[in-house]
C-alpha cells in the first residue's frame, strides 16, 4: 500500500475509524487520526491497552507499508485495499 492511501483514510473530513489488516493476520484499529504516523515505508500506530480501547497507548507497533493488505472503515463501508 502506498503512504498516499493511509494518508487519505486520514485526512477524510470527518474522520471515519478504520482497520489496518497486515499479511501476518495481526489487524489494528485506529479510532482517531492521531493513533497514526505515516512515513515513506511504514505506519506507526498507537495500540491502547485492553482496558481502554479509546484510552491512551500503551504501545507502538510499527507497520511496513508493504505488508498491509487492506484496509477497512469500522461502520463496515470498504476502504481501500
Amino acid at each position: 500500500m502506498r503512504p498516499e492511501d493511509i494518508l487519505e483514510i486520514l485526512r477524510s473530513t470527518p474522520f471515519e475509524p478504520f482497520r489496518v489488516y497486515l499479511t501476518d493476520g495481526a489487524v489494528y484499529e485506529i479510532r482517531h487520526p492521531d493513533m497514526a504516523i505515516v512515513q515513506r515505508s511504514k505506519v506507526i500506530v498507537a495500540v491502547p491497552g485492553p482496558a481502554e480501547p479509546d484510552g491512551p497507548a500503551e504501545r507502538t507497533v510499527n507497520c511496513a507499508l508493504i505488508h498491509i493488505t487492506r484496509t477497512e472503515l469500522l461502520n463496515g463501508k470498504n476502504g481501500r485495499g
